[in-house]
């Protein structure tokens, strides 16, 4: 099997196709990319923009390329000696009649062949939340229609949708055929008939606003166009998975991600399915979220995660302690209500419990009740809503037997938090002794052990990265998928840790910095991160901006828009997407984007408006505003601004050339996002999907930076290509530093033998470097020196300044005349192969 040397990420869609695609695998060959990490490639919906609604298991998208222009695509990859990292998605499907499985459901309900694929409550119809009024008033509005289909077969209308019906349905239908024959319309123009027609149907149409109370079937988070698939269902893992397999025994797929695993129903059971179906040569990755001091589950046959946790310890390096906490100061200062981060992190989590998934709750309560009958309803929620707020992972993953001893200590912190928000403690005990699998029950208790887990997951990931990271929005570097804003960072000692730990739980998982999902490109958050360094700097400017933008602001009665908090968190999201020479021919698209964006923020917050009940009179002032803020005709704010961001733009520049070469060297395989070699200043999706050009344009002023960056990946991957024993086993030494800029200086080393890499980077020196060459003078690192594991004895080669340095104490200035430093004692040549 191909080793992965590093991955790169291609969003299949939206014009990418394997055509395309294929087109840009010598350049990326030249990079040192090894293996292809593809998004899902199976049919979708029709003008699907990511591939996770899909319709088809079965089939490659025609859309894309269909199976021929797939395996044109296979051929191309084989001749450049590529692999493949394929993206599937076991967890859910596209709750559309474009999806054949759902369609035959939804045609012959519990009798399809298909009934046991989908998580559906078959106690009732299965619910299709797609109206805008309960169905006899939208029948009586005459907004329900009974039309023929190009086929001449009769189906309910709702607009421009099309629900099929059921066979015994038909046959009434058949019984007013001389009704229907002389005029469908007339037929359908009677109200009483059209709810008799849907009285017998396997579905019920229901108002979308419903959904969240109440839902019949198993939804991925809020979306109820997304219906869970029954995937421990060995019948359903055979049909999900069938051209999967046959993609990797045929050789066109080298590796797996698995989406969303903390979905399943059993995630290890899944897991140990697919290992032995695919073998024990195909990496299999998750798209799994640690939280702080959380491990992987050591008995998952995987190499690794995604790398949202690789992310969140960047940030350990770059964000400043100490400014930090006078950011928190003045961020409080401003806006008291986020004052206690802790406090608004469970009242999001209370929201998600009681309102977004308040359906789910219900559902969790009915069956609790069932094992519990000496607890009433009420008390029982209450115990299941405060463990819920209260779980300090986002699931456990025992749910038929006792827990580990992990388990068991999270499940514990749970219920010691829950405690203090209620009063009826023997309810709460009883359900945790029942998640525990401690419990002496007359039932089974699975179900609800499974289902609790699977509810846990969405409700930590709702009210953490689409709720709490747009209302807590003191620095937005921090509020990144798998982050903790509101924790201290670690410094350089916590991050050799988790390096260090990294290596022993993960050696070859991914080392992520952007994905499709976080919540902005790698160089936004690089330099957002140089905000902690100065944030008197920040506060000084901010009544300026507000001041000069007074006007921008609306003003109605019962408040201003937007408020301090948003007007904070549109300025640090300003700062991050600003191109380094703001050009005024650049404008209108960064207004679109910008102001796109900000409407997604505020909805997100879920403070003045939201996805489902939209303010719209809000929402256009929130688009007033920042629009207005990149106005051609805001010209001495945009020069203020842009002047204030220079020093931010090279410290954030710096930040993200450290952050690549951390990437490169640090245990783990490293991944990179489309156009991520370059500079990436994106915002979060839909802004991060946008087609990836890699022949686009670069500013001259950013010129310097992504040539720099581009030739540290280079001569980064052709050293693991050259010692691949050194990256995947070596162990991680963190490198003493001493001197008076000794808490300026990362360095650590990777050693197997006597091979030998070290990094060195500066940290944490905004205002220090120059703007074109970001690197500090030799006089500012004065006597600070790095100190080597003796053993080696042979000199050490920077592969990026090709100097020559004896092998013995280093010292700073020497190392780093540019922005940072590769060392290695492997003789060679460095290059892409």
């Amino acid at each position: 099997m191909l080793p992965i040397v590093a991955s790169y990420r291609i969003q299949f869609r939206d014009g990418m196709t394997f055509e395309r695609a294929a087109e840009r695998l010598p350049y990326l060959r030249s990079l040192g990319i090894s293996h292809i990490y593809a998004s899902p490639i199976f049919t979708a919906t029709q003008g699907s923009t990511h591939g996770y609604d899909v319709t088809n298991a079965t089939e490659i998208d025609p859309s894309l390329g269909g199976r021929a222009g797939w395996n044109d695509f296979s051929r191309r990859l084989r001749d450049l000696g590529m692999g493949l990292i394929l993206d599937i998605v076991p967890n859910h499907m596209a709750a559309s009649l474009e999806n054949p499985w759902w369609h035959d459901v939804l045609q012959n309900g519990k009798e399809s062949r298909y009934a046991s694929f989908f998580d559906v409550d078959w106690s009732e119809p299965i619910t299709l939340p797609h109206l805008d009024m309960p169905f006899d008033d939208a029948a009586a509005d005459g907004k329900i229609g009974l039309v023929r289909d190009d086929t001449g077969k009769l189906k309910l209308s709702y607009g421009d949708q099309r629900f099929v019906l059921s066979d015994h349905s038909l046959a009434w239908l058949n019984a007013q055929r001389d009704a229907i024959d002389d005029n469908v319309s007339c037929f359908a123009s009677v109200p009483q008939n059209l709810i008799e027609l849907h009285r017998r149907q396997h579905w019920r149409l229901v108002p979308w606003t419903s959904a969240s109370r109440h839902l019949s079937y198993r939804r991925f988070f809020e979306v109820t166009g997304l219906v869970g698939i029954r995937i421990e269902d060995p019948l359903v893992f055979d049909a999900m998975h069938e051209l999967v397999f046959e993609l990797v025994q045929e050789g066109q797929v080298q590796a797996l991600r698995i989406d969303h695993i903390d979905g399943l129903a059993d995630p290890k059971g899944y897991l140990e399915n697919l290992r032995r179906a695919v073998g024990t040569d195909v990496p299999v990755f998750v798209e799994k979220i640690l939280a702080e001091g959380e491990d992987l589950p050591a008995d998952w046959p995987v190499a690794g995660t995604t790398g949202y946790e690789f992310i969140s310890a960047l940030g350990d390096l770059f964000i400043s302690r100490g400014g930090l906490a006078r950011l928190r100061r003045h961020y409080s200062a401003a806006v008291p209500g986020m004052a206690d981060p802790e406090r608004a992190l469970r009242k999001a989590k209370h929201e998600m419990v009681t309102v977004n998934f308040a359906g789910e709750i219900d559902r969790l309560v009915q069956i609790a009740a069932g094992l519990l009958p000496n607890f009433s309803p009420s008390s029982l929620a209450n115990a299941i809503r405060e463990l819920l707020i209260a779980f300090p992972v986002y699931r456990l993953y025992s749910t038929t037997k006792a827990l580990t001893e992990a388990e068991t200590k999270a499940l514990s912190q749970a219920a010691a938090l829950a405690q203090e928000h209620m009063g009826d403690r023997p309810a709460l005990d009883a359900v945790v002794e029942v998640l525990s699998g401690q419990a002496r029950l007359a039932q089974e208790p699975e179900e609800f052990r499974r289902r609790f887990q699977q509810v846990a997951g969405p409700v930590m990931a709702k009210a953490t990265e689409d709720t709490f990271f747009y209302r807590y929005t003191c620095l937005l570097a921090a509020n990144d998928v798998g982050g903790e804003p509101a924790a201290e960072p670690a410094g350089i000692e916590g991050f050799h840790l988790k390096m260090q730990h990294r290596l022993l739980q993960q050696p070859l998982g991914l080392s992520s910095t952007s994905t499709h999902d976080t919540k902005r490109g790698e160089d936004a958050r690089a330099r957002l991160y140089a905000l902690s360094e100065d944030p008197d700097r920040w506060m000084m400017a901010l009544p300026r901006w507000r001041q000069q933008n007074a006007r921008l602001l609306s003003h109605r009665p019962y408040d201003m828009v937007p408020d301090l908090n948003v007007e904070w968190m549109l300025y640090q999201s300003l700062l991050g997407i600003l191109p380094h020479h703001v050009d005024a021919a650049h404008l209108p698209d960064l207004q679109e984007r910008f102001c796109a964006y900000a409407v997604k923020a505020v909805r997100e917050a879920k403070q003045k408006t939201n996805w489902s009940a939209p303010d719209r009179d809000y929402e256009d002032a929130i688009r007033r505003f920042a629009s207005g803020l990149l106005s051609i005709d805001n010209l001495d704010f945009l020069k203020d601004f842009a002047a204030f961001s220079r020093p931010f733009i090279a410290s954030g520049s710096l930040n993200s050339l450290t952050q690549t070469l951390v990437k490169l060297i640090a245990p783990g395989v490293p991944d990179f996002y489309q156009g991520a070699e370059g500079l990436d200043h994106s915002m979060v999706d839909p802004d991060n999907r946008r087609p990836w050009k890699s022949d686009a344009p670069v500013a001259e002023s950013a010129a310097f930076v992504t040539q720099f960056k581009r030739e540290l990946i280079q001569r980064g991957l052709s050293l693991r290509r050259q010692c691949p024993a050194l990256f995947e086993q070596g162990a991680y030494l963190p490198l003493s530093v001493e001197g008076t800029r000794k808490d300026h200086v990362l360095a650590f080393a990777r050693q197997a033998g006597r091979e030998l890499a070290v990094a060195v980077a500066p940290l944490q020196v905004l205002g220090v470097i120059g703007e074109n060459n970001l690197a500090a003078d030799a006089s500012y690192w004065g006597d600070t020196i790095i100190r080597l594991p003796a053993g080696t004895g042979s000199a050490l080669r920077d592969l990026l300044g090709d100097k020559i340095h004896a092998y013995g104490d280093l010292s700073v200035a020497d190392v780093l005349t540019g922005p940072v430093a590769l060392l290695t004692t492997v003789q060679g040549t460095y290059s892409a192969a």
